[in-house]
């Protein structure tokens, strides 16, 4: 399947987990299209000063990899500066949260796995 960027659904988030600002989501794919238990698989843009707030992951592991611009990943312990290029895992209960502190949009790809198996599937 291919999904084009002018197709994808697209949401703004305010104050996404509590987190300053607002987050605009670019879905490729949504849960009811794959066959493997995927919660998430979207682009994220943080524009300067917006955030995803502090949440845990119970059940499933998500994977963040940063294609454009900085800011800061605090896990609970540390806070990381992330920038295009790095990847991030969390999961297994860990918590975390994410800022654009820089002066361009902070851009990620985020897709979350669940490890128990879905219980509904639509379309």
């Amino acid at each position: 399947m291919i999904r084009k960027a002018a197709d994808l659904k697209t949401e703004i988030r305010d104050k996404m987990r509590g987190g300053p600002g607002a987050v605009t989501i670019h879905h490729f794919f949504g849960k009811p299209e794959f066959t493997a238990n995927v919660r998430l698989c979207a682009r994220l843009v943080l524009p300067p000063g917006a955030g995803i707030g502090e949440h845990k992951h119970e059940g499933e592991d998500e994977v963040y990899i940063v294609t454009r611009g900085c800011g800061i990943l605090d896990d609970g312990t540390t806070k990381t500066r992330v920038s295009a290029g790095d990847a991030i895992l969390t999961g297994n209960g860990g918590s975390h949260a994410v800022t654009n502190d820089g002066t361009d949009d902070l851009e990620m790809i985020a897709v979350i796995m669940c490890y128990a198996a879905q219980t509904t599937r639509q379309g």
